[in-house]
């Protein structure tokens, strides 16, 4: 009996076996019923069926098992991505929906060798069936993936959105207390809660720019004419007050105007002089070296010690990725965020960053184009 055949007229034991294994996926599944287990099974398998009983070439069926059948425009969701949509909702993990296809294939094809003596057109069958499998697995995983980023960047933006309030009421209340001068204890107590609250802001900040560039928005911006020799001079002082032990250089040469968001590429020297400092020799340096030209500035931040291994160096700029072996990690509050916000304010500026690393030491380059008002992202 062709595979085709065999799946419509033993439907009902491959689904009693769907849902079999379905209800041991816990622990999403230990509250559902027959119906919610068996979700979308049916119509899986029909579109199964339909697809191998329609002739397709060889490019087509090679295209198909690696998940890359043609998208219809505006075609309706097919059954497999409503059951991953559904299965994201109950709470199943994308590795969960991959192991209900693998149990189905397993299951399909046990069934159809036990019933029936293959032949050589059976083989055909079996080679197509594995290809729609695998095309709904790519389509189940695909939508998947997409519906849990949609519920993650919404979470952190509304995360974001919210923190914002109450870390405003303890920065106010924390700079009230230290106007008091109701002694040293809480004057203490007072600077603490400033400090965090400052960090708690970094952190905060740099989750809503993250969140801005999943979602596709990009780091905000806004250009308007600057010197960024006083940017960057702002930005060292201050590095050298929270960094008291450590020697920070600035050398700066040239022109230094033009129409850029000052605050933002402030930002992103504190970012790279932070990552210098704390993977950097502590008895080394830190430089800062700022050139200019007519048509852009360039910065670069220096630090001495153990050359950056290429597979890191790579990856530097990835979000969530932080680099190992770090002489000053102790009370480190980043989330690993600094070099990708980094970057993605420098691409926003039409600009371009790069990392060089050897056993002299580590640069970070940046190149800013000038910009009229005019011409200003």
């Amino acid at each position: 009996m062709r595979l085709a055949d065999f799946i419509v007229r033993n439907t009902e034991p491959i689904l009693a076996q769907w849902e079999a294994f379905a209800a041991t996926l816990l622990p999403a599944a230990a509250s559902m019923d027959s119906l919610a287990l068996r979700d979308h099974a049916q119509q899986i398998l029909l579109a199964v069926v339909k697809d191998i009983s329609t002739p397709q070439t060889k490019e087509a069926q090679r295209e198909k098992s690696m998940g890359r059948a043609p998208k219809l425009i505006n075609a309706p969701e097919t059954a497999a991505q409503t059951h991953a949509l559904l299965r994201a909702r109950g709470g199943f993990s994308i590795n969960q929906l991959a192991a209900e296809y693998r149990a189905l294939r397993a299951s399909v094809l046990r069934l159809w060798i036990d019933d029936c003596v293959l032949g050589v057109p059976d083989l055909e069958d079996m080679i197509r069936f594995n290809e729609a499998i695998d095309q709904a697995i790519a389509e189940s995983v695909g939508f998947f993936n997409e519906r849990v980023e949609q519920a993650r960047d919404l979470l952190l933006g509304m995360l974001g959105h919210d923190m914002r309030s109450p870390l405003q009421t303890i920065q106010m209340t924390a700079s009230y207390l230290a106007a008091l001068n109701a002694g040293e204890k809480i004057s203490d107590a007072a600077a603490r809660l400033i400090r965090s609250g400052a960090r708690m802001q970094t952190l905060l900040d740099d989750l809503c720019d993250f969140n801005r560039t999943k979602l596709g928005l990009g780091i905000n911006i806004t250009p308007d004419h600057v010197d960024l020799a006083e940017v960057f001079a702002d930005e060292v002082d201050q590095l050298r007050a929270v960094h008291p032990d450590r020697r920070i250089d600035l050398d700066i040469e040239g022109d230094t105007h033009g129409v850029w968001d000052g605050q933002r590429l402030q930002q992103v020297l504190g970012n790279l002089v932070l990552n210098a400092i704390k993977y950097g020799a502590p008895d080394a340096p830190v430089q800062v070296v700022v050139t200019a030209d007519s048509a852009e500035v360039r910065f670069e931040v220096r630090n001495s010690g153990p050359a950056i291994e290429r597979p890191t160096l790579e990856r530097i700029f990835d979000p969530l990725s932080r680099g190992e072996g770090g002489v000053n990690e102790k009370d480190d509050p980043g989330l690993g965020l600094g070099l990708y916000i980094a970057s993605e304010i420098v691409k926003a500026h039409h600009g371009a960053i790069e990392a060089r690393s050897d056993e002299t030491g580590t640069v970070f380059a940046v190149r800013l184009p000038r910009h009229t008002s005019e011409q200003s992202p």
